[in-house]
């Protein structure tokens, strides 16, 4: 337990870094959005599926190679909608223990 001169030099503490740093206190917080990272896995994945779709072209196999175009295309366009910056992760209906 505090004592009271240490809850009052707490407080103090917390305005002035309050008013110094907001962002750091934000970001404490959690009120910031954050940046997700590409998965290198899925990233690796769709290039694989590229490769796979450009050799089969070479080879004569058009329908395969369309499919693995498609399922490339989906998978990039997947990424960019999971990762693009300014997406709120945060679920509003769920404390911050169950994200």
């Amino acid at each position: 337990m505090l004592s009271k001169e240490d809850s009052r030099r707490l407080a103090q503490l917390e305005r002035q870094l309050r008013r110094d740093d907001p962002d750091f206190c934000a970001r404490m917080r959690g009120d910031l959005p954050t940046r997700r990272r590409m998965p290198l896995s899925l990233v690796l994945t769709g290039v694989v599926i590229w490769a796979a779709a450009l050799t089969l072209a070479v080879f004569g196999w058009w329908g395969a190679a369309a499919v693995a175009a498609v399922w490339g295309t989906v998978i990039v366009a997947a990424l960019a909608y999971r990762c693009r910056p300014g997406r709120d992760t945060t679920h509003p209906d769920l404390p911050p223990s169950t994200w």
